[in-house]
């Protein structure tokens, strides 16, 4: 069966709230992991390590979206990340990239979700490879570009802003042929926002949600957090704790670095929750 002939079920039932993707950063530069799953080997071991602790699915992306980093070829980044994919088999694997190339190639190795940072706008043809393959997709919101979004970003006022660029860019993947029950958005904890803007967008997750779609939320390790207490980047505490608010406030993917304290985490709170 290739990828086309899957029939997908909607987003929100492969992925019920709370779910946790894993991140698996094949790259060398990333800000979190230093290049510790550059390794074949290593990534795939803590791709099966997440998804046995509850993860799921993994994310698994070949560029490094860091502030200031600099973008790497289609080829480069397919070098690190064919491997790994392969090896992983038929696990539930997620592809982080924004090239239709490496999008395509993924989902031929059995990738089940295509997250775009860009939201179809580095490469809009990717939106066509999506719908024919009838895969998953989580379009983002980022202001600017990784080398430059950190640079004074400003909005009017962050939540309006964002979700009406989700809305246009769930218009646009839709008009191209993508199912719109197999999209979540991502609000872009990080990407060209200031950490104000960053809790702000947590605070009023409920106004994206009318949106209607599945929300991901990666509020994981980064340096908003690390701030509250003095640190580059956050800690696993942090970590949990603005993952635990995202998810009282409508989120419904939860993508983490430290996937058993966040599944146990997230698991306590719709306990709570009564849900």
């Amino acid at each position: 069966m290739t990828v086309s002939d899957t029939i997908r079920v909607p987003i929100a039932e492969r992925f019920p709230a709370p779910s946790v993707m894993g991140v698996i950063n094949v790259t060398p530069d990333s800000f979190s992991d230093a290049g510790v799953h550059l390794r074949v080997e290593a990534a795939v071991t803590a791709a099966w390590g997440m998804l046995d602790a509850g993860a799921a699915i993994v994310d698994v992306g070949g560029e490094s979206t860091r502030p200031g980093s600099e973008g790497v070829s289609a080829e480069e980044e397919l070098h690190r990340i064919e491997p790994v994919i392969a090896d992983l088999n038929g696990a539930p694997v997620s592809v982080d990239t924004s090239k239709a190339e490496v999008a395509r190639r993924a989902l031929e190795l059995g990738a089940e979700l295509v997250n775009d940072i860009t939201a179809l706008r580095r490469e809009p043809e990717l939106a066509g490879i999506v719908a024919d393959a009838g895969c998953y997709l989580c379009l983002m919101h980022m202001q600017g570009e990784p080398r430059t979004m950190q640079v004074a970003p400003t909005y009017d006022d962050v939540v309006s802003d964002v979700k009406r660029f989700l809305e246009e860019r769930l218009a646009v993947a839709v008009d191209a042929g993508v199912r719109e029950e197999l999209v979540c958005l991502d609000p872009g904890i990080g990407f060209g926002k200031t950490p104000e803007h960053n809790f702000e967008l947590v605070r009023r997750l409920g106004e994206l949600a009318e949106l209607g779609r599945p929300l991901l939320i990666g509020f994981s390790r980064k340096s908003s957090l690390g701030k509250l207490t003095g640190r580059a980047t956050g800690t696993t505490a942090a970590s949990v704790g603005a993952a635990v608010s995202a998810y009282d406030r409508g989120a419904t993917i939860i993508r983490a670095h430290d996937v058993r304290e966040h599944v146990e985490a997230l698991v306590a709170a719709r306990a709570v929750g009564g849900t």
